[in-house]
């Protein structure tokens, strides 16, 4: 079955989940050759009992369109996570959490995902855009940043902190260095 690179965004209200919110996610499915399968996003209404944290939510003042893109069409965090669960087992072939960074995308949507839905086919694991381009420039972690890459593995799509959007680009970038990696 071949792999799925399910590149996810996150919008937040805070650092960790639980005692703060996904506002909003958006996931691009790419195949290895950088076809775009399909997308799914979604706004969520937030956690009972949770609250943004001051320093994310002075973030979000700089912010006001991609807060406004947040805070429309608002669903329960079980109904979004439950179509989300089924768009992701619809795809065809296996999918891979891929984010940038990873460690923080995944933990919300891992946690969600467990919370809302009992379960994650994306299993345990999630694939990180910043390491797999240490591996690639053989550079050290905190020198991989995106204004040190290579121009070559941009495509011209825009980073607004509207996940969706976000999703896109990172995809694209994952599947461009994917494809020079493969060529080595």
């Amino acid at each position: 079955m071949q792999e799925i690179y399910v590149s996810t965004d996150v919008e937040t209200d805070g650092p960790i989940p639980g005692p703060h919110s996904m506002l909003s996610f958006g996931s691009a499915a790419y195949l290895a050759d950088k076809t775009l399968i399909d997308t799914f996003t979604a706004n969520l209404k937030t956690l009972p009992l949770a609250n943004g944290d001051p320093k994310t939510m002075d973030w979000w003042l700089s912010q006001p369109e991609a807060w406004t893109a947040t805070r429309t069409a608002l669903q329960e965090p079980v109904a979004a996570m439950s179509s989300y669960l089924s768009w992701l087992k619809s795809l065809p072939g296996k999918p891979v959490f891929v984010g940038y960074p990873a460690g923080f995308d995944f933990l919300f949507i891992y946690w969600y995902l467990i919370r809302f839905t009992g379960e994650s086919p994306f299993s345990f694991s999630a694939l990180d855009i910043k390491s797999y381009a240490m591996a690639i420039l053989k550079s050290e972690y905190r020198q991989t940043v995106k204004r040190n890459m290579p121009k070559r593995w941009f495509d011209s799509l825009p980073h607004t902190h509207v996940a969706l959007d976000d999703a896109i680009e990172q995809g694209a970038l994952f599947c461009n260095m994917l494809a020079e990696n493969l060529k080595q």
